[in-house]
């Protein structure tokens, strides 16, 4: 079984040392709740939690599976046991309003125990993982009738939450959908439709599911713009607030997947079940991207938790895997062969996944101080800037966390060699369950169009200035640091040519708008490598000057994880950057017909 240990003294650097979250938690109302005792405490309990509870469940759950029987859903054993620990334990209510029964502390401390989760038992943490951004999106758009029904029960943990989109005949298209609403008596409809890969729609852990449903009401426009959203419950609440009759809603079966098996990814049919409006008729859609914004940060932490499992258990791996002698002669001269850690690909492989892994942490780390500011923040002047950095960084979060999460991943198997390949060394199960994060809410190609298309070229490329001033500012300071010289001059040039690349698309997409989907996923992981070359160089800068320190051994190391990303991985923008300037006209130029040239469908 594979092993963990949460990186409790990497995520205190980030965390401390870089961002200095001390004096940001203190800046927020309420911040003195999570002072430096209290986050150490939650770390270390949230590792422990990951380690001995979720770790053991993660191969067996695996193996094991759901059960469909009768429309009720088994989780596999022990899952159902654990999650009555993580309610008991508060940790659903860790970052919600107290006015809802949380406890009030910032939405970073959740991120960071959302990472030890993912990287223990991804499949178990879908099950939770979905409830907090359905109680979002009701404490933003839901009536306070509903969020008394449902908020508490779901904040607590008591009840959990889904995101009902996806119907059999559309995915990202949801103007296409076909669940209708049709009012009834009082203020409720009746929902009917199928949707489909619904994650932890059914299942037996928590007393009450709320499903979030986006449907049309009879008179809806066509399209995306007659889109409604709607509370449904599994089990419709009774006068004392608990779980009555049985709603009209069943999974019809489960879906048999390629990986995250422990988790019930259902087909979910709505046969004239009570639903409540949430938010305007046919204003669902922006409703809903209040989940769905939470649902996609969710997911590239889902990547970077894998990361951290695949490159720790590699680690453990190359130092005791004997295999051939140092191209340099004996490294381990007592021992028949040396440990393959000595090789030098094995030793880019391993680097590959630790510099993903700390680069990783840094960005999620970053980004979840926007979003501390974005919920708590005093100023709105604060809150408008972390919400236009938040925005511009949320698709790369998602995007490229979950792209070299997957390749990381390969590469742990690829470290193990045949054993990798085997079930019983878990590596093959990491990949397997990275496959899905590169695709659900939102494929790659999707959050490349929302980051170029939306995020920056539709704000004329104000948002992107935002980001691309701070590192500006960053490069001009440290312009004469001698200790920064080889991080700081190739972050400066790839600063200036993000923007310059950015206007050449814009330039080009004003002419011809197929422009902006052929060069969307290479400028998607262009600006990841940039922005985790941004994060290193600070990364770098903070541990150069810790060097005389008592942890001089791990200062050392990430100045080293530093320049292998930066003379190893960083190289991969010229490749990039050469592939959004060729443009669309070798993409656009066959016709359907003309690629099936060759055989005979």
């Amino acid at each position: 079984m594979p092993s963990y240990q949460a990186p409790l003294r990497d995520m205190r650097f980030v965390m401390d040392e870089m961002f200095d979250y001390p004096a940001h938690y203190a800046s927020l109302p309420n911040g003195e709740d999570a002072s430096p005792d209290v986050v150490s405490a939650i770390l270390e309990e949230g590792a422990r939690f990951a380690r001995e509870v979720l770790l053991p469940l993660n191969q067996s759950g695996d193996e094991e599976g759901c059960l469909l029987e009768g429309g009720e859903v088994k989780a596999p054993k022990g899952f159902k046991e654990a999650y009555q620990q993580y309610v008991e334990g508060g940790w659903p209510s860790l970052a919600a309003d107290p006015e809802q029964g949380g406890q009030g502390l910032p939405p970073s401390l959740a991120m960071m125990l959302s990472e030890m989760i993912c990287a223990t038992n991804l499949a178990w943490g879908m099950y939770p993982g979905l409830s907090h951004g359905a109680a979002d999106a009701l404490k933003h758009h839901g009536t306070e009738e509903q969020k008394a029904a449902y908020l508490t029960k779901l904040v607590e943990g008591v009840w959990t939450g889904t995101m009902c989109l996806t119907e059999p005949h559309c995915g990202t298209d949801l103007g296409l959908i076909k669940t209708r609403a049709v009012p009834v008596a009082g203020d409720g409809y009746a929902i009917t439709g199928t949707k489909i890969f619904i994650s932890a729609g059914e299942h037996n852990l928590a007393e009450n599911i709320v499903h979030l449903v986006l449907a049309k009401l009879p008179d809806a426009p066509e399209g995306s713009k007659g889109i409604s959203l709607f509370v449904v419950p599994k089990f419709l609440p009774n006068a004392e607030g608990n779980p009555g009759e049985r709603n009209g809603v069943t999974c019809g079966s489960l879906e048999h997947k390629m990986g995250i098996h422990g988790n019930a990814t259902c087909v979910m049919n709505f046969d004239g079940a009570t639903g409540y409006l949430v938010g305007p008729p046919n204003k669902g859609l922006a409703c809903m991207f209040t989940m769905m914004n939470a649902a996609r940060l969710g997911v590239g932490i889902q990547g970077l938790g894998l990361i951290e499992a695949s490159f720790q258990n590699s680690l453990s791996y190359a130092r005791d895997r004997l295999q051939m002698r140092g191209l340099s002669g004996k490294q381990a001269p007592e021992k028949s062969a040396d440990p393959i850690i000595v090789h030098p690909d094995v030793r880019r492989m391993l680097l590959t996944q630790k510099a993903f892994a700390e680069g990783g942490r840094m960005l999620v780390l970053y980004t979840a101080q926007m979003l501390d500011v974005v919920e708590h923040g005093e100023s709105g002047e604060q809150r408008d800037h972390a919400e236009t950095l938040l925005g511009l960084l949320t698709p790369i979060v998602k995007a490229f966390l979950t792209e070299v999460g997957f390749e990381s991943t390969n590469e742990g198997v690829q470290i193990y060699g045949g054993h990798g390949f085997i079930k019983e060394w878990g590596m093959e199960q990491l990949v397997r369950d990275a496959r899905i994060t590169r695709l659900y809410e939102g494929t790659t190609g999707i959050q490349a169009l929302d980051l170029l298309g939306r995020k920056v070229l539709m704000s004329q490329g104000e948002s992107l200035k935002v980001f691309t001033k701070e590192i500006h500012k960053f490069c001009k300071a440290e312009a004469d640091n001698p200790d920064l010289k080889e991080f700081v001059e190739p972050l400066s040039k790839l600063n200036a040519e993000w923007g310059e690349l950015t206007m050449g698309v814009g330039m080009k997409a004003m002419q011809d708008r197929e422009e902006v989907g052929a060069a969307s996923v290479d400028y998607l992981m262009y600006s990841g490598y940039v922005t985790l070359a941004y994060l290193f160089a600070r990364a770098a800068k903070q541990a150069s000057v810790s060097l005389t320190g008592e942890d001089k051994a791990f200062y050392v190391a990430k100045l080293n994880t530093a320049r292998f990303y930066y003379q190893r991985l960083l190289p991969r923008t010229k490749a990039h950057a050469q592939m959004i300037q060729a443009g669309a006209g070798s993409l656009m130029a066959m016709s359907s017909e003309d690629f099936g040239l060759g055989f005979e469908i």
